[in-house]
């Protein structure tokens, strides 16, 4: 027995001394490169110890996110928010105790105004359905308030786009494919499909790029396909099209999109079509006419001149020439792959470009015929309901759903390397995510927004989220004091 301990120190000193040796030569190596290259001066300086700092550059995010932020200052969502989507998504107590910790001092904190008297239970009614596009051939009747915003298959894996569509169908709600066409696992699930048009028209172009109207009534004879939306522009890249890395162009996103395999599906800036609002009526109407779907129009707002232009040449043409439809995209959206300079600082965010749209309709007498939908970090029940008594029709999120789906908020969704598996076409990351538990958990995150909703809206008095308007929510301005969202936006009307 002691011959055996006498060997098994011996074997265990050699190995501790090989792995230190190679150690050793590893450093030595290192070192060699770094002192000999021109293009990082911290290694040029400092040799092996100056590799560190990409390390704890890489590695900052994390850690930020678990141990050193706190509940309400991580970007660009924090944990509090991120904490109620989860617990929302698992059917778990969503309830806290010891009050919040959310500060009701800071300029721009929102504040709903309760009710004396508040809606009892009994008196309690889900909101009226809206129909969309009573002018086309096939109108859509919508239920929810709170839908899935456009992500394309391609920015996400397949067994991401079907756990959404199949909690969508669950939850009632629509789901809107992004400008990377249907795939067919957007029909597996289900759910009513709202169909968007990018600048590169993929799904639906012929093989010149442009708009193919063949393409369009084979879309359209999907049943599931409820409506059409023509991407003008989004929040994260106003001014900029649709960036998929050739990493996540596979044979069949390549084959649904009509290019190339492998290569960057980079979209143009806008329309080639398009140049002007009469252009963009004509576009709407003529997708319009071929489909028999409701057609609207998805766009940032930055300058406004084109859209009073619009409903000006609306007006002079007749209703009928509407869309049926605006999708508002704030500033602060994005999911994908976008440029720093686009994302920080273009484009207007809601508390500007919502109040000032649907005032625009109101004073047009446009505000019944076009229904305005609304994304941009929405994704808990206080932001949806907010943005609901500016005005609001509808809201729709794409990274809420992203959460309920499992996302950790990695900043990985450009690379292929998302590690829950939503954002990537690596076989071994998908497989992480499991389509059954993550059907459910997309329903009940959707279920429980609008159990949230209602709550605030009984609170405030009135029996329904569509019965909230700006009289109900205060604002906190930088003297400290509050104003109703009416008084804010007087000087729209």
């Amino acid at each position: 027995m002691s011959d055996f301990f006498i060997y098994a120190i011996d074997f265990l000193t050699s190995l501790f001394l090989l792995a230190l040796g190679i150690i050793v030569l590893v450093v030595i190596y290192f070192y060699i490169v770094d002192v000999n290259q021109n293009k990082h001066a911290i290694r040029r300086n400092y040799p092996v110890i100056g590799r560190f700092r990409y390390f704890f550059e890489r590695q900052g995010e994390f850690f930020r996110q678990y141990f050193f932020a706190m509940d309400r200052e991580e970007m660009p969502f924090n944990r509090a928010e991120r904490s109620w989507v989860y617990k929302a998504a698992k059917n778990v107590d969503r309830t806290s105790a010891f009050g919040s910790t959310q500060s009701l001092d800071p300029a721009g904190t929102i504040m709903f105004m309760n009710c004396a008297f508040p809606t009892l239970e009994e008196d309690a009614i889900d909101p009226e359905p809206i129909v969309l596009g009573e002018q086309s051939r096939h109108p859509y009747t919508a239920k929810a308030v709170f839908n899935i915003s456009g992500m394309s298959y391609g920015a996400l894996s397949k067994r991401a786009v079907l756990a959404l569509s199949r909690g969508a169908r669950q939850a009632g709600c629509w789901m809107n494919t992004g400008e990377g066409g249907l795939s067919p696992y957007h029909l597996e699930g289900g759910a009513d499909i709202v169909f968007q048009i990018g600048t590169a028209k993929y799904g639906v172009r012929d093989e010149h790029g442009q708009l193919s109207d063949h393409k369009l009534k084979e879309v359209a004879a999907h049943e599931q396909v409820k409506m059409f939306e023509i991407k003008m522009s989004q929040g994260a890249k106003p001014g900029k099209g649709g960036m998929l890395p050739g990493v996540k162009v596979n044979a069949e996103i390549a084959k649904i999109r009509g290019i190339p395999e492998g290569k960057d599906s980079i979209s143009p800036n806008g329309h080639p079509e398009i140049k002007s609002v009469s252009d963009l009526l004509d576009m709407i109407n003529h997708v319009r006419e071929v489909t028999g779907k409701p057609t609207g129009f998805k766009a940032v707002l930055g300058e406004t001149q084109w859209l009073e232009q619009l409903v000006a040449l609306i007006k002079q043409r007749g209703e009928h020439s509407a869309p049926d439809f605006i999708t508002i995209d704030s500033a602060d959206g994005g999911t994908g792959a976008a440029p720093q300079p686009l994302l920080d600082s273009v484009g207007l965010p809601l508390k500007e470009s919502l109040p000032w749209v649907v005032d625009l309709l109101e004073r047009n007498g446009l505000r019944g015929r076009i229904r305005v939908v609304v994304s941009g970090k929405l994704i808990v029940p206080s932001k949806v309901a907010w943005a609901i008594a500016l005005g609001a029709d509808f809201v729709v999120s794409a990274r809420g759903h992203m959460f309920s789906l499992g996302c950790i908020q990695a900043l990985q969704c450009n690379k292929d390397t998302c590690p829950t598996g939503i954002t990537t076409h690596n076989p071994k990351l998908m497989k992480g995510l499991d389509v059954v538990d993550k059907t459910q958990r997309v329903a009940n995150y959707n279920k429980y927004i609008h159990y949230g909703i209602g709550l605030i809206a009984h609170s405030c008095g009135v029996n329904n989220i569509r019965g909230l308007n700006r009289q109900h929510v205060r604002v906190v301005q930088e003297d400290g004091l509050s104003q109703t969202l009416d008084e804010m936006y007087a000087h729209y009307k």
